[in-house]
């Protein structure tokens, strides 16, 4: 396990490309809390030009590290974040990181931590009151790499009333919808007393359960239409993680739940893939905030997804009209 933590130590600085010179500023800052063992470090990062009094207010993307990591990761990511804010992929926004160490972003069955209701509770009223970002759900934004993409994943399916969307990156889940069913290769690197830390000793499998993506997807699928969703993994992941990824794009995919998956060729789970693909999510993110025209209703789509109802009304097959939070499964 001593080798286990000195590697995450070592990813933790892989994780988020190299830093170059912001126009935008990023403040560190301590938010008190109860919740955890406080104040909780913080790093903030504030847009070009960012108005405090602007008539609207600036989407607000939470950022969770990955395992080990901690709030200085947001001094990488924010170059990528501004890169997309030129480019137009997503606009002018507000981000904020919690360091949150290997915690899982859990609320810990014992109730020692409760890194979860953080998040929701302290983290997100405290940006809201500091800062002019949106007050409710629209324009409330949340992703993660690793570590951060399971809780990301988690907090936003738990919390679909607080976030207009998660984008997860290489989520740290796994291929089951029990626990007993995780196997090996995808809990090697997370021994015992570390699980039993946060989901009680022996593991509560019921709680296990409750916190799992890919379990509450299946379980309460209608709790999460209308929740903009982006997974990705890279097909080469040394911890395996695009398994569990592709297990809840299978979940999603089955119960109808409309989302965007990746599965990205030769990409691995650190290393100079990140910057693009965080790029990718980014982009995803800006098009929930400015949704592109109806691509379903464009006249040239239109008018051919008329002609093919035709056949499909002259086979006997049912015509269904498409709704953009639902997949067309049938």
């Amino acid at each position: 396990m001593k080798l286990l933590t000195g590697l995450f130590a070592v990813i933790a600085v892989l994780f988020a490309p190299a830093a170059q010179a912001l126009e935008g500023r990023i403040i560190n800052l301590k938010v008190e809390t109860k919740n955890v063992a406080g104040p909780v470090d913080v790093a903030v990062y504030l847009p070009a030009g960012y108005d405090a009094k602007r008539a609207q207010a600036y989407p607000l993307i939470i950022q969770l590290h990955g395992g080990g990591g901690s709030s200085a990761a947001m001094t990488g990511m924010a170059e990528t974040l501004e890169a997309g804010i030129k480019a137009g992929l997503v606009p002018a926004s507000v981000s904020v990181m919690p360091s949150a160490g290997r915690s899982f972003y859990m609320d810990y069955r014992d109730g020692s931590q409760k890194w979860e209701t953080f998040v929701v509770g302290d983290l997100l009223a405290w940006m809201r009151a500091g800062y002019n970002v949106p007050k409710g759900r629209e324009g409330t934004l949340i992703t993660g790499i690793s570590m951060g993409g399971m809780g990301s994943l988690r907090i936003a399916f738990k919390h679909p009333d607080k976030f207009q969307a998660v984008a997860s990156m290489e989520p740290g889940i796994e291929p089951a919808l029990a626990f007993k069913d995780v196997k090996l290769r995808d809990r090697f690197w997370r021994d015992d007393a570390l699980l039993q830390s946060i989901y009680g000793k022996p593991v509560d499998e019921a709680y296990w359960a409750a916190n799992n993506p890919a379990t509450i997807a299946n379980t309460n699928p209608e709790s999460l239409v209308g929740l903009g969703i982006y997974l990705e993994a890279g097909d080469q992941d040394m911890f395996f993680l695009h398994h569990g990824t592709e297990f809840l794009h299978r979940v999603l995919f089955d119960k109808g739940l409309s989302h965007e998956y990746r599965l990205v060729k030769g990409a691995e789970h650190v290393g100079p893939s990140i910057a693009p693909r965080f790029l990718d999510a980014l982009t995803f993110l800006g098009r929930v905030l400015n949704p592109p025209s109806n691509w379903t209703e464009a006249p040239g789509v239109k008018q051919t997804r008329e002609a093919v109802n035709g056949y499909k009304r002259a086979a006997g097959y049912p015509v269904k009209e498409p709704d953009g939070r639902r997949l067309r499964t049938e």
